[in-house]
């Protein structure tokens, strides 16, 4: 070897990629499990056609079950669940379906982040269990959607055992469920008691990182979600369950220098991991894709989401039919439809419901007699979780449920309590439909009278400012953390009260009708007094 020759292979060792001394094959088999003991046994048959990923090249099983993937530092190799299967449960009652490979671990880290793997790369199994229906896995089923739990204290993760998990468990009729990010506020310690918690629902969980689950002390995007990996796997991935396709995304873009220190977006090594997922997907099944930062802008002007990015992953998915985006992030609640001014260019708008909080507005508010904040976001939401069910043939329907509140709770109204007879009809009642639409028909009546349409108006929820006004003038805290700042609403409605009427208590009802044919109903009173100059 000549001088030339050895100094230009020490430069090549020196500028290679750091990951490149790990690069390796994975190889394994994926099985049924049957025999209920650890490891693969005798009569746990091998599963053939099952993907396997590590999270951008995707392969599919031999007849004997065996698969082989590269693998590089840092990467993490899961399995894509077919319909027809369910992974075990962990020892923390989460899903298992993934491993990491990394060698070394993460950098030192205030929360550890992912311990050292070792090399080895060989006899990495994976079991799926069947579905006990599994003549029935493509007929559709109900999924859990939670998002932003983010809870700061142990007390805060009390909150949401009582007032978000509690009260379903054993009454839901959910097959999978998934929290679309900022599963905790910044305390990554919470994340054993959280998952406790939400594994009494007794499903497999799928989780999405938020901006409020990052190694803030990470020095590169590459490990600021290292503490998260190392407790709930890969940060973009996909299960199939009953006929629908299910990506979960991490789109939270860190940048340690920048001024917020993330944005929204996705790395290259995502979207390759997509178009190969999309490649042999199915036309007519439903596409579900799960992030924490929404898709459409915060605010006009302020790119939330970079646009770039937006553009190639509506470029991926615009020969799709059937797509639903769910994001959570804002503390509201609303219904997005994504089209030719978004850069969309699908055959129909792209639905995307951004997902009210389980936290609410952060746990704030006034206690109830239980000592739980009330939680009422700023668009006047109650705090909660939504429901969605698919249904065969790519559809689907949602439907949002409040926190400790009766199922059929789909409406808060606001009415003054009295009102002069005979003044002019300028005072009305207040209709805050939660999972309102543009094309939500909602009506009022009086005393039994003929249905009115009620008027959409984007302003503040009067429920909420009289919540402000109260904290404003008290003389001394209302609570720990005081309500938010009520904002206009996307889903309020308006009806004036009529004051012809005799004096005396009055009945107003309200209903709403969406596109898909639900319903809902609630009413109050309000009084006529007869007064005097």
């Amino acid at each position: 070897m000549t001088c030339k020759t050895a100094w230009l292979a020490c430069l090549l060792l020196i500028s290679a990629p750091a990951w490149a001394a790990s690069e390796a094959t994975v190889t394994g088999k994926v099985y049924q499990e049957r025999d209920g003991k650890p490891g693969r046994g005798p009569t746990d048959p091998a599963l053939a056609g099952v993907q396997m990923s590590n999270g951008e090249v995707i392969v599919r099983t031999a007849a004997d079950g065996s698969y082989s993937l590269p693998v590089r530092d840092g990467q993490t190799v899961f399995v894509i669940k077919p319909d027809e299967f369910r992974f075990p449960a962990r020892a923390d009652g989460m899903p298992g379906f993934w491993r990491h490979f990394a060698p070394q671990g993460s950098p030192k880290l205030k929360y550890d982040g992912i311990a050292a793997t070792g090399s080895n790369t060989r006899n990495w199994d994976f079991a799926l269990e069947p579905l006990k229906d599994a003549d029935g896995a493509r007929d559709g089923f109900d999924m859990l959607v939670f998002t932003d739990s983010q809870t700061a204290t142990r007390q805060e993760v009390g909150y949401y055992q009582r007032a978000i998990v509690e009260p379903i468990i054993g009454k839901h009729k959910a097959r999978l469920g998934t929290t679309l990010g900022d599963i905790v506020n910044d305390d990554l310690s919470l994340y054993p008691e959280l998952n406790k918690a939400t594994a009494q629902l007794q499903v497999p969980w799928f989780h999405v990182p938020g901006n409020h689950d990052l190694d803030f002390d990470a020095p590169t995007d590459q490990h600021s979600l290292d503490s998260w990996r190392a407790v709930y796997g890969p940060d973009t991935y996909a299960v199939e369950e009953g006929g629908a396709s299910f990506v979960f995304l991490d789109d939270v873009v860190y940048d340690p220098n920048g001024k917020p220190k993330y944005i929204g977006g996705l790395r290259p090594d995502q979207f390759t991991f997509l178009a190969n997922y999309l490649k042999a997907l199915p036309r007519d099944r439903l596409l579900v894709l799960g992030m924490h930062i929404p898709l459409f802008d915060a605010a006009p002007g302020r790119e939330t989401f970079r646009h770039a990015d937006r553009a190639k992953l509506f470029a991926l998915l615009k020969d799709f039919p059937h797509v639903l985006v769910l994001s959570g992030h804002s503390h509201t609640q609303q219904h997005y439809y994504h089209g030719a001014a978004e850069g969309w260019q699908g055959a129909k708008p792209l639905h995307e419901y951004n997902v009210g909080a389980a936290c609410g507005a952060f746990w704030s508010g006034v206690k109830d007699s239980n000592g739980i904040p009330d939680a009422t976001m700023s668009d006047g939401t109650p705090n909660g979780y939504a429901v969605l069910s698919v249904k065969p043939a790519g559809e689907y329907a949602l439907r949002y449920y409040v926190a400790r509140a009766p199922d059929d709770y789909q409406i808060s109204l606001h009415a003054p309590k009295v009102l002069r007879k005979g003044a002019y009809p300028a005072w009305g009642v207040y209709a805050n439909v939660f999972m309102g639409q543009d094309d939500t028909a909602v009506e009022y009546r009086v005393d039994g009278g003929a249905w009115q349409p009620m008027k959409r108006v984007e302003q503040p929820d009067p429920r909420l400012l009289v919540e402000n006004v109260a904290d404003d003038t008290a003389e001394k805290l209302r609570g720990f953390d005081r309500s938010p700042e009520a904002t206009a609403s996307p889903h309020l409605w308006r009806g004036a009260l009529p004051t012809d009427l005799a004096a005396g208590e009055h009945k107003v009802e309200v209903r709403a009708a969406q596109a898909d044919g639900s319903t809902a109903t609630a009413s109050t009173t309000y009084r006529l007094q007869v007064a005097k100059p």
